[in-house]
């Protein structure tokens, strides 16, 4: 297992060999990158920074891949997320699972993805024409995770 929280870019391509390179069980990869948008909610979106309560993150990020664990027989898992100043293209996070089947790659990376959306302490600022604002959590987040709940 893999957790960053950082200020620096990071290579999606070297993440994602990291995770099955000299390991002959793993058949499968299945890989998420979010990436800052220019426009969110009707409104231009010049910059975005996000803030994080450190260590508090990391562990809420460690506990939601202990968890995709119990559910998924996994080989590997890589989540970076971003925090500071970012602009439009800039990749916000990654999650990268890996296992022996397609199947359980996918759904352990969805569901890692819903519940670092809903779950991790992470705050968002954007810097509109309109000024600066908070971004509220949607809806459909927290949708998208109850589908896991059991």
């Amino acid at each position: 297992m893999k957790i960053s929280v950082q200020t620096e870019p990071f290579d999606l391509n070297a993440e994602v060999a990291a995770l099955h390179r000299d390991n002959p069980a793993v058949g499968a990869v299945a890989s998420f990158l979010g990436v800052t948008r220019d426009v969110n909610a009707g409104l231009g979106v010049h910059t975005m920074t996000l803030e994080h309560y450190p260590g508090m993150t990391e562990r809420a990020l460690e506990q939601i891949v202990r968890e995709a664990e119990t559910r998924w027989h996994l080989l590997g898992v890589t989540v970076i997320h971003r925090v500071g100043p970012l602009c439009p293209t800039d990749p916000i996070v990654l999650v990268a699972v890996a296992s022996a089947h397609r199947q359980e790659a996918f759904q352990a990376c969805e569901f890692i993805m819903d519940y670092l959306k809903t779950r991790a302490p992470f705050w968002k600022k954007e810097v509109t024409p309109a000024g600066e604002r908070w971004v509220d959590a949607r809806d459909s987040d927290g949708t998208a995770a109850e589908r896991w709940q059991t």
